[in-house]
């Protein structure tokens, strides 16, 4: 029973642990390489066998799984925070809130001054919505998360409707929307790219100026990819409602979901990535790939790593507790990886951007992984919270929170 008992504590944690660590697999790309070559290697950093075999494999195990993963896991905090402050006697929809306001404010220094793939201040701004359904029973909040996919994939697919039909170029606003696209799904204009590396390469300040220019702003984000995230956040709830993030599913359910799901959503990728491949990394279908035909395989995916996950915890154990270590500091270790990040790519740092080819980013990942899992459970040893946690908590309170244990 005791066994049992930590292995419904730790799940929350080690699950998010292992978003937070599989999203710089996801992410290196976008910290190493001009914006583009994130969805194409065509737009930078070679098109050579490894490194398309890198995009490839990239696209299969990890594109979108581990950010909806990450979605999933914040749904699953957020309704858990509410509860329990509702339960102590206090009131869950402000302190929720009050933790959106200063998430989105760190969401946005992340932003401006570190890194133009904040994904923060896009929670915070989808949180506050999410809170509308917190009441809502777990069948209910994940029907709501099907219809909202739905919504999700029928507005992606007429954006490509129009891609496609822009392709001829025949008129000034196709032309626009094409190089438009070509900007973040194709080969942007060559001056682009040295702006953008130039900038990265340079000091601080120009680095933060061309984010400030060029990076997409929190609001200009949320209707295009508010659904998909509501969708994520309300499934999450619904995990929590339901007792599947928190281990309470037997064992043989766990592995029916993830022997039925993982499977899915990685050979729906994989023809999906061998025909954006086939096709050459046209960027209708780089667009189309990534952000239509695999938005239900995404889903798919990551409530089937949700259960891989729990198949594989072994309460107690040296990985375990270390992984959730790592889950219970996931801000401090998302915005930590920035920093990192930052000081080996950018001018302020070792100034390495678009130095390395794609395939070879992927070796700087597994040293991050093991200083996450070295860092996380000496620092909680001695502190109740990770660095940021602390801060956002003192913030979100108005008061110091206790620190040491």
């Amino acid at each position: 029973m005791h066994m049992e008992v930590r292995a419904r504590f730790e799940s929350l944690d080690v699950i998010r642990g292992v978003a937070v660590m599989g999203i710089l697999l996801a992410n290196i790309v976008a910290f190493g390489l001009p914006e583009a070559a994130y969805f194409s290697p065509l737009a930078w950093g070679g098109s050579d066998a490894a490194e398309k075999t890198a995009w490839f494999l990239n696209f299969i195990f990890v594109e979108g799984r581990f950010r909806g993963l990450f979605s999933f896991l914040f749904g699953a905090s957020m309704l858990l925070v509410i509860e329990r402050a509702d339960a102590g006697g206090g009131n869950g929809a402000a302190l929720h809130l009050r933790r959106m306001f200063w998430l989105f404010v760190f969401g946005c220094l992340h932003l401006y001054l570190l890194w133009w793939g904040d994904i923060l201040a896009h929670y915070a701004l989808v949180g506050v919505i999410a809170l509308f359904f917190c009441r809502q029973s777990a069948r209910a909040l994940a029907l709501l998360s099907l219809a909202l996919l739905l919504a999700s994939i029928l507005l992606n697919a007429a954006t490509a409707t129009a891609l496609f039909a822009a392709a001829a170029r025949a008129t000034p606003a196709d032309v626009a929307l094409w190089n438009g696209f070509a900007s973040a799904f194709g080969v942007p204009p060559r001056a682009e790219l040295l702006e953008q590396i130039a900038a990265m390469r340079g000091s601080f300040g120009a680095a933060a100026a061309w984010r400030w220019q060029h990076a997409l702003d929190p609001l200009t984000f949320l209707p295009i990819g508010g659904a998909e995230t509501l969708s994520a956040m309300l499934l999450g709830m619904a995990g929590l409602r339901s007792g599947f993030v928190r281990g309470e599913w037997s064992r043989a359910a766990y592995i029916r979901v993830a022997w039925v799901c993982v499977p899915v959503s990685l050979l729906g990728y994989a023809a999906i990535g061998w025909h954006t491949m086939a096709t050459g990394f046209d960027q209708r279908w780089v667009y189309t790939g990534a952000l239509v035909l695999s938005e239900p395989f995404r889903t798919i995916g990551y409530v089937g790593y949700a259960a891989l996950v729990m198949v594989l915890l072994r309460p107690g154990g040296r990985l375990t507790t270390r992984v959730a270590a790592t889950g219970r500091m996931a801000f401090s270790n998302y915005l930590g990886t920035t920093v990192l990040m930052d000081l080996i790519f950018t001018g302020w740092g070792l100034g390495l951007f678009a130095t390395i080819g794609r395939a070879w980013l992927y070796a700087i990942v597994p040293a991050v992984w093991a200083l996450m899992l070295l860092w996380s459970p000496a620092w909680l040893a001695r502190y109740s919270y990770g660095p940021l946690e602390w801060l956002w908590r003192s913030l979100v309170h108005g008061r110091p929170a206790p620190l040491r244990v």
